[in-house]
């Protein structure tokens, strides 16, 4: 009687899905871009039922059990003027309504998904270099890109290994919270910026979430302002993976020396049926120690994302990053200034694989940054966006530097300073950062004359809070030390109460407006003009301790406690392509600035300093995209830089300039089918032009190598039983740097180069990988006198779905 019951419910359910199969029909199709790839995320809808879906990564939608009749169909992407087809739905039947956009109605606005036999690891079209649409030939600025897919050949399991690629970032700085600094122009520059916003870590950043690194050359203030773009050498901008229409993801583990273990994750699902909602979860863990007698790091991160298609004109991008890490401070050496000598790290014999610093003095720190983004058409010329971004990251327990001292007694001929003091901060710091923007984005013309702007609000604000103690231990020899010495936990607690104390709080808020027009004056040329106006507000150094507030860390001259300036950055360059879409030359003018609190002796107030570039260059995409690259030659020249008053060392006079100039190149090439090459150089000549006679015409110190060149190379079988087994090779040279150079004292690091290799096996379901970094175990040090790793094996396995 049951199994009767069962088998007619299943044929009335049966029926009445076929009657309503029967009287409903589908809407299905594909989305193309230019090139005929694929277009990912595409919003489509039915205008009359207010029903909506996202193209897939393949480009393809569905809009099912539809009632018959003619309807209109509306596709539309940010940036592109909306697209309007008619559509008869047709009972019982799937319609196909394919779309391919073509140049005059789209921008460079989309994820260029590479595939096949393309240049894989050229991907220089962004929506945040430009703030809107705009193509890298018809861009006047330099950007660098490094895409994942050469993240991920290159088995990255640390940001500052990304810089790798980047023209004249060098060997990263390690700072003592994990956070990363590379270098570009001369100058050091931090992976600030976040999707385009502010997102500051002071903290290990995971590569694990990263769509791209993007690299922008030169002073770029007036678009992003100066919280975000802090260096005249330009900034970098971290690009997070997003959401996209269809499951899928990956597990992968890595092994290797040091006792390295990682494990990644990526997950990708809508989360409702019309595909409008979409979720993304990035995350890793990892734990390593060094190949140094102490030291370790053991970190976790996650990334989830949500996007949300509200309605067709309407959707909603919310990403977190969370990261927390434990480890111990890497090495930084601070030799003694006072030496009136020049000598390289290795004259010090300084030792290469010791700390001085024991296992229990870690630092433990927590990095949370939100954004949310807000997309709305409100035309098919203008769209609104709406940016909140909240960046928080705290650090408590141990940080340390060894500082070295002058010898005691007199020294012997030829005597090296060999005694170092370590010191080690103990408390708590946080940061946090919101900034909010507001902007614009429009694509029209006036009379025949194409306009692309982008108009915005900037808001920025910053509050930090130190809470802390910098404690001196005792010295060491750090050429022959006493084998028993170490500095541990028990040493530095019970010198706290005798240390420095630094318990206060600070804050500074940044409003700016700013608008950019790229002008068409002809198809093939263009004009960008853009301006910001920026007002920054410190309101004051608050010591907890006295009650007082005051100019804070770094003021001089008489001023004390709040202040405000003003600041004015334009921005102006221009495009010629005479092979359009494959080959442009370009000039630009970029703007720089930094705030400046103090007086100085006669009582006039400080203003801002400024950083101004003049560029030209070549950019080509030749050869259907086999050949991408950008040879550019530029000139910075900084003025109002303060430095000591040759009359009275309390205070400081704002007369001071740099300049630095130089060569760049970036190649990215596919010369057949399944060779592909990176390749970069990058000259630099950087000096003091005004300044004080210590250091008057000579390089700055830790500006980073004056010439560096980078190259990877790869190959990947594409056909027969050995289809997806490949290889990589590559490596990196950076001339000498200096630590400390001033007429009567330098420390120069002494020239590098780094070499790399890797054997993969990539297929469908998995992916099998073997990489050696710095195989000749190449002896190397950052600015700040750490030393790199010796020869480091990695292995990896990662599953597919």
């Amino acid at each position: 009687m049951i199994k009767r019951y069962a088998l007619l419910l299943l044929a009335i359910l049966f029926c009445a899905t076929s009657t309503y199969a029967q009287t409903t029909g589908d809407v299905t199709g594909k989305i193309t871009m230019v090139s005929g790839q694929p277009f990912a995320s595409a919003s489509v809808s039915i205008v009359q039922l207010a029903k909506t879906t996202l193209s897939d990564e393949h480009g393809n939608y569905a809009l099912r059990n539809l009632q018959p009749g003619t309807y209109q169909l509306k596709i539309q992407v940010l940036g592109a003027a909306e697209q309007d087809l008619q559509v008869t739905v047709v009972a019982g039947q799937a319609t196909t309504a394919n779309y391919q956009f073509t140049k005059e109605n789209i921008s460079a606005l989309q994820e260029v998904t590479v595939t096949g036999n393309t240049n894989k690891f050229s991907k220089k079209e962004s929506v945040y270099i430009a703030k809107l649409p705009l193509k890298n030939l018809e861009n006047p600025q330099v950007y660098n890109s490094v895409s994942k897919e050469l993240i991920q050949e290159q088995m990255v399991v640390d940001l500052g290994s990304v810089g790798k690629d980047i023209p004249g970032a060098g060997i990263p700085t390690v700072a003592n919270q994990g956070r990363v600094t590379f270098h570009s122009r001369g100058f050091e520059v931090e992976p600030n910026g976040r999707n385009g916003v502010a997102g500051t870590a002071f903290s290990v950043i995971d590569p694990a979430n990263l769509e791209r690194i993007e690299a922008l050359k030169g002073p770029s203030a007036t678009l992003f302002g100066n919280s975000v773009s802090s260096s005249y050498g330009g900034f970098v901008n971290r690009v997070t993976k997003k959401p996209y229409n269809g499951f899928g993801g990956e597990v992968a583990y890595y092994g290797g020396s040091w006792n390295l273990n990682r494990l990644t994750l990526d997950i990708n699902t809508p989360v409702n049926a019309d595909r409008t909602a979409l979720f993304r979860l990035n995350g890793a863990t990892t734990y390593q120690k060094s190949f140094q007698d102490q030291s370790f790091s053991n970190t976790l991160s996650l990334a989830p994302s949500f996007s949300y298609q509200i309605t067709d004109r309407l959707s909603l991008l919310l990403d977190v990053e969370f990261g927390q890490a434990k480890a111990t401070s890497v090495v930084r050496f601070n030799p003694y200034a006072g030496s009136n000598k020049t000598q390289t790290i290795l004259d010090t014999e300084f030792p290469y694989k010791k700390t001085f610093l024991s296992n229990d003095l870690p630092y433990q720190t927590q990095m949370v940054n939100i954004f949310a983004q807000l997309n709305y058409k409100i035309s098919g010329n203008w769209t609104s966006q709406t940016i909140i971004s909240r960046a928080r990251s705290n650090i408590n327990g141990y940080i340390t530097a060894l500082t070295g001292i002058k010898n005691t007694g007199t020294p012997k001929p030829g005597a090296k300073d060999s005694l170092i003091r370590p010191q080690v901060i103990v408390g708590s710091t946080s940061f946090t950062a919101t900034d909010v923007q507001q902007n614009f984005i429009g694509d029209f013309k006036i009379g025949h004359f194409r306009n692309r702007i982008v108009a915005g609000l900037d808001y920025y604000g910053n509050y930090n809070d130190f809470d802390r103690v910098t404690v001196n231990t005792s010295t060491v020899n750090f050429i022959k030390p006493s084998p028993k010495y170490v500095v541990n936990k028990f040493r530095v607690d019970s010198l706290t109460t005798s240390g420095t104390l630094r318990k206060e709080t600070n804050r500074d808020n940044t409003y700016s407006a700013y608008a950019s027009d790229v002008f068409n004056i002809t198809d093939q040329l263009n004009a960008m003009v853009s301006l910001r106006v920026d007002h920054y507000q410190y309101l004051g150094n608050y010591n907890i301790t006295t009650g007082v507030t005051g100019g804070g860390i770094g003021t001089s001259g008489s001023q004390a406690g709040p202040f405000g300036q003003t600041a004015l950055s334009p921005k102006m360059g221009l495009v010629y392509e005479p092979v359009k879409d494959h080959l442009s030359f370009f000039g630009n003018y970029l703007n720089g600035f930094f705030n400046h609190s103090g007086t100085a002796k006669d009582g006039s107030i400080f203003k801002p300093e400024h950083g101004n570039q003049v560029e030209f260059g070549v950019k080509g995409d030749v050869l259907d995209h086999k050949l991408v690259g950008t040879i550019s030659l530029y000139n910075i020249n900084v003025a109002d830089v303060l430095r000591t008053d040759p009359t009275d060392a309390n205070y400081q006079i704002q007369d001071g300039t740099q300049r630095s100039k130089g060569l760049e190149v970036d190649l990215t090439a596919n010369p057949f089918p399944g060779l592909n090459l990176v390749a970069g150089y990058a000259y630099n000549d950087i000096k003091f032009t005004k300044g004080d006679p210590s250091v008057q015409g000579l390089r700055p110190a830790l500006s980073g190598p004056g010439t560096t060149v980078n190259f990877w190379a790869s190959y990947r079988m594409l056909a027969g039983d050995l289809k997806g087994l490949g290889i990589g090779f590559g490596g990196d040279y950076g001339s000498k740097s200096y630590q400390t150079n001033t007429q009567t004292s330098k420390l120069i690091i002494p020239a590098y180069t780094m070499l790399d290799a890797s054997l993969f096996y990539d297929q469908p379901r998995y992916r099998i990988g073997f990489k050696v970094d710095n195989l000749t175990s190449e002896k190397a040090w950052s600015e700040r006198l750490t030393p790199q790793a010796p020869a480091t094996f990695i292995g990896s396995l990662a599953l597919k779905f």
